[in-house]
């Protein structure tokens, strides 16, 4: 993004920032409803990692299945497995745009998958 031009144009730190939300938005919404077991959480989670990855300005991303979340899930649901949200997993990435890092998270807070930007450096 060309900051010189125009004072109101966004720059590189919001274009990192806006980068990470469309990653979020695609773990989110591609996976939300994949049918998904204790047995099936690792690969599932794998899968997350490596379909954002590919995706542009994407360094990592880290996606930990909440085990004791889902277990309890499926005990309590009428089906040996559910459908996943993100109540399921916490998630990490790390986006470098034009010299610019964030980092991000996605966690439980009071009950809702909550997706934040912790930290920008650049």
């Amino acid at each position: 993004m060309d900051e010189g031009s125009d004072p109101d144009a966004p720059g590189d730190r919001e274009g990192a920032c806006f980068e990470a939300g469309v990653k979020f938005g695609t773990i989110y919404h591609q996976f939300a409803g994949t049918p998904l077991s204790p047995d099936s959480a690792d690969s599932l989670a794998r899968a997350m990692e490596e379909a954002i990855e590919n995706q542009p300005h994407c360094e990592s991303v880290t996606v930990e299945p909440r085990y004791d979340e889902l277990e309890r899930a499926v005990e309590e649901g009428p089906a040996s497995y559910v459908e996943w949200t993100g109540r399921f997993a916490d998630v990490r990435m790390t986006i470098r745009y034009e010299g610019v890092e964030v980092r991000t998270r996605m966690a439980m807070t009071e009950g809702y998958p909550l997706m934040e930007v912790t930290d920008v450096r650049g």
